[in-house]
């Protein structure tokens, strides 16, 4: 699938206070703190600025809706390769249309993302 080559990270943290404590040591490694970034129960950092190279998503344990979905997305893609192809595509011509507009590049993907992840979760939940 073609994407940004910029590294997902997922950890699963029991206290998320713990993280919170951490924002110092990850701004010395070079990430951003950009604490929840709209999804409640996580911490989100990135690295990299313009060239990203790296994203942490840091979730609660108790955020298991969140990771379920992020893990089915993950898997559903590496099981249907016509889906990823489909959505490399979808994210290639929205970075040409889109060169320094992430919230264009976002909307322009929100309608896929959202039956990609559904279609996901039901395919995850039967295996």
């Amino acid at each position: 699938m073609k994407a940004k080559p910029i590294i997902d990270i997922m950890p699963v943290v029991y206290d998320l206070c713990q993280v919170d404590q951490k924002n110092i040591e990850f701004e010395k490694l070079g990430y951003e703190c950009m604490g929840e970034f709209g999804i409640a129960g996580r911490r989100y950092f990135r690295k990299g600025k313009e060239n990203r190279t790296h994203q942490i998503h840091v979730f609660a344990a108790e955020s298991d809706a969140d990771i379920r979905r992020h893990l089915a997305v993950r898997d559903y893609l590496r099981a249907f390769q016509e889906t990823a192809r489909e959505y490399g595509l979808l994210k290639e011509k929205l970075a040409k249309k889109y060169p320094r507009d992430i919230e264009g590049y976002c909307d322009g993907k929100d309608a896929f993302v959202k039956k990609l992840e559904k279609e996901a979760l039901s395919w995850y939940k039967d295996n």
